[in-house]
């Protein structure tokens, strides 16, 4: 089955998935969304006798059409390599009566590895593929995660360059030292003094802009995104709801075609989309628990249908997730709304004139998989120390909000359908909140002090790329108005 690749917002678009990869976002401003679904042509006690790379080649087989069999599995074999610091690329861990997927285990510490492993290597085979003799300039507005795994992804990558806005004041500390100290000469990291919302306006600004995208070709660049808009970040995601779903019928946790749970920690909209798309392909999954922080915008537009980003921007102890404007969910209002991309640019435009827009009744109804919930910070820190009280396990803030949602929708639901957190980063990614969530108090230490009490604490190692950290020299310290993004990424470039 041939897959083809259309707009949200322009349905007479049509082009493969290579070509997709590399445009990173449709010229009319939409994201692209595969033409129809393909379904998995393994049974799952196939899958289930595979590892996780087998498992990602039969899932984005069936997406990525126009890739060879040797291009794809070369492709996965170079990113799910020992950068990964578990046998298992993905465990599963079980505790207190629920299931977490431990997506941390890459370079970066985060599940942002896990699509932005391959991203590089799907991004290089599609230039070949579609003869692109221009240089790509990976753009990516990031909230912590995504712009370290890109920058690790793309550094030094032959053919590219890539430039990562960051809010300066809306990330950890482990996530902005991660970033200003990457090495490479093709790279360059920005902070904004707004906010992630800011950061990724402007780069969707910039891809919208056809005098500046005109001028870069001219000088021999083309625009490209490692944000999970790139399908070819959001396709890799797919697999490791498959991966989990195959452990658990391997373990006998469950019997194939059993339906499961799957809450996920939710601010772009990203990762659970792709649990959406594997639930499209042929997982049973039952429902998408949406967790929201105190910024819930998505809870309010599940339980509403009213998406409305007129509100506070709350700054929190997840910041990964601060969050107003949820740039995949424009994939989900898509399909909903019966693939009308028109229908969709209505409602994106009202979205970017009023910062709301008001989906119909029965879009809504074609929502039914997912649940929308949400923690606040109080939550957030007292589930952390709970769990690690009664378990001795330790989760970050975004997984907390996860597990403290899903802990509220069991008792609201009585639904004790299996079910898997997706566990998105490692606790020494935001480890001041995380040891002060466990011991209940607020310390003065610095933070690099906070890793070494927590690995104490916690009887758990420092991962070696958090342990590099300290001592690691700053590279990148500029520091823009939202404003001059754009002048930024001329100067960059050397235009």
């Amino acid at each position: 089955m041939d897959i083809k690749y259309t707009s949200t917002r322009d349905n007479s678009v049509s082009v493969p998935a290579s070509a997709a990869i590399i445009k990173g976002i449709s010229k009319d401003g939409g994201l692209f969304v595969p033409c129809s679904f393909p379904k998995l042509d393994k049974s799952f006690d196939e899958l289930a006798k595979m590892n996780y790379r087998e498992v990602a080649y039969e899932v984005m087989k069936l997406f990525f059409t126009d890739y060879s069999e040797e291009e794809l599995k070369g492709c996965i074999e170079r990113a799910y390599d020992t950068k990964f610091d578990t046998e298992e690329i993905a465990p599963l861990a079980e505790v207190d009566r629920t299931y977490y997927l431990e997506l941390y285990h890459g370079a970066t510490i985060a599940f942002k590895d896990m699509a932005l492993s391959i991203l590089p290597h799907l991004m290089t085979v599609a230039a070949k593929k579609n003869n692109v003799d221009k240089e790509i300039v990976i753009l990516t507005a990031t909230s912590g995660d995504t712009g370290k795994a890109a920058l690790a992804g793309f550094a030094d990558v032959p053919g590219t360059r890539i430039v990562v806005f960051y809010p300066k004041y809306g990330v950890s500390k482990v996530q902005e030292k991660q970033m200003v100290t990457q090495k490479g000469a093709n790279v360059k990291v920005i902070g904004i003094t707004g906010n992630f919302d800011d950061a990724q306006t402007g780069v969707k600004n910039i891809f919208g802009d056809d005098a500046f995208n005109a001028e870069l070709e001219k000088k021999g660049f083309c625009f490209s995104s490692a944000n999970s808009i790139n399908i070819g970040r959001l396709i890799p995601q797919v697999a490791y709801y498959v991966f989990a779903y195959s452990r658990l019928v391997l373990e006998g946790r469950i019997s194939a075609g059993d339906k499961i749970n799957f809450t996920v920690p939710t601010g772009n909209f990203g990762n659970i989309l792709a649990g959406y798309y594997a639930k499209k392909i042929g997982l049973p999954v039952n429902k998408l628990i949406c967790a929201s922080n105190d910024n819930k915008v998505l809870f309010d537009f599940f339980k509403t249908g009213i998406y409305d980003r007129n509100r506070e921007f709350i700054l929190t102890s997840s910041p990964s997730m601060d969050i107003l404007i949820s740039s995949n969910l424009e994939r989900l209002i898509y399909f909903s709304a019966g693939a009308d991309s028109n229908k969709n640019s209505e409602l994106m435009k009202s979205l970017s004139a009023t910062g709301k827009y008001e989906i119909t009744s029965e879009m809504k109804n074609e929502m039914a998989d997912f649940v929308g919930g949400f923690c606040t910070q109080d939550e957030v820190s007292a589930t952390i120390h709970d769990i690690f009280e009664k378990t001795g396990y330790v989760i970050d803030t975004h997984t907390a909000v996860a597990s403290g949602v899903y802990s509220k929708y069991v008792k609201e639901t009585g639904d004790n359908t299996p079910n898997v957190i997706v566990s998105t980063a490692s606790p020494f990614k935001f480890t001041r909140s995380v040891i002060e969530a466990i011991e209940n108090e607020k310390s003065d230490k610095d933070d690099f002090e906070l890793i070494t009490r927590l690995s104490k604490v916690a009887n758990i190692s420092v991962p070696a790329a958090v342990s590099e950290l300290e001592s690691a020299p700053v590279l990148h310290d500029t520091v823009i108005d939202k404003e001059e993004m754009e002048k930024s990424i001329a100067s960059f470039l050397g235009l």
